[in-house]
């Protein structure tokens, strides 16, 4: 076994718990997962607001999306070690040990599906094992192997919005379906941001990106717009299907349009500067689009 350089165990003893648990359950990615979780819940529910349900579903979902990121990073550790974004995470900075790490990844994965089979429903718990077992079998170990690993990861990271529903429903109907559609899309444009501003450190670590394995970029740049052009339209069907109405509506063609706007200017200008613009724009979208989605939401 390698030994932990010094100054990482002197960082270790700086670093508080918290900051610690924020980042091995990934706290960023984790509460994007819940505010889409919610979002599905929420238009999916018919009648009065069932609280108990929507947090239990919550709760549960948590549990599960907590330890599938402590499991990711148990799984990758070797590679995180060598990008400066993700050096210093809780293994590769020596903060805790791999054993805690898969302890603690699989009590809380299997604890959040036992707890929305029990408090929640067979469907949504069956949906969140998929979720958990593509993530960590499918898509971690082909990002070493193919650029299409994006492709198949956005799966499981659209999965959230239509746990929400199926936990509010208990079925699997073409509401659900839009909303898993939604997040599909935006995953695209917004993980080739990221993607291409790392390029170097993917390559670096051994990740096949679409970004660090062409010259020129051009598949990079078709890909981001022919999805964000995807996306533009099924953001559309919320209005189609009458889960949302014409404030709604006027929203994501606005949304959509400006979003579409910075993928067009990445795809003419593959820079740096573009790739953060379009970053930025795909953060702003999402949480906008479902604000709007909500608060034009038809009863």
């Amino acid at each position: 076994m390698n030994e932990v350089p010094v100054e990482i165990l002197s960082n270790a003893s700086e670093k508080n718990w918290t900051a610690i648990f924020s980042d091995l359950v990934k706290a960023r990615l984790t509460t994007l997962v819940l505010l889409t979780t919610a979002v599905g819940f929420y238009i999916g529910e018919q009648g009065a607001m069932n609280w108990i349900l929507f947090f239990n579903s919550i709760a549960a979902t948590a549990l599960v999306a907590g330890g599938a990121a402590a499991l990711n990073q148990l799984l990758e550790r070797d590679y995180d070690a060598k990008m400066r974004r993700t050096q210093n995470r809780p293994l590769p900075a020596g903060h805790l040990q791999p054993a805690t790490v898969a302890i603690f990844g699989g009590v809380s994965s299997v604890a959040g599906l036992i707890y929305l089979a029990l408090a929640v429903n067979l469907l949504t718990s069956v949906l969140g094992a998929v979720t958990l077992i593509s993530y960590l079998f499918i898509y971690t170990p082909l990002k070493r192997v193919t650029w299409l690993n994006t492709a198949i990861g956005a799966i499981p990271g659209a999965l959230p919005p239509l746990m929400g529903w199926t936990a509010a429903r208990n079925e699997l109907t073409g509401g659900g379906w839009v909303l898993f559609a939604i997040l599909a899309f935006w995953q695209i444009p917004h993980f080739f941001a990221i993607a291409w501003m790392y390029r170097d450190e993917y390559a670096k670590a051994g990740f096949v990106m679409l970004p660090n394995i062409e010259s020129g970029g051009q598949r990079t740049a078709q890909q981001t717009v022919s999805h964000t052009l995807a996306l533009l339209i099924v953001s559309l069907c919320p209005f189609l299907f009458k889960m949302a109405g014409v404030v709604y509506l006027v929203g994501a063609i606005f949304l959509g349009a400006a979003f579409l706007f910075c993928a067009i200017q990445f795809s003419r200008q593959l820079t740096l500067s573009r790739a953060k613009q379009l970053f930025l724009a795909s953060i702003l979208y999402l949480p906008l689009l479902l604000a709007a989605m909500c608060l034009d939401k038809l009863k």
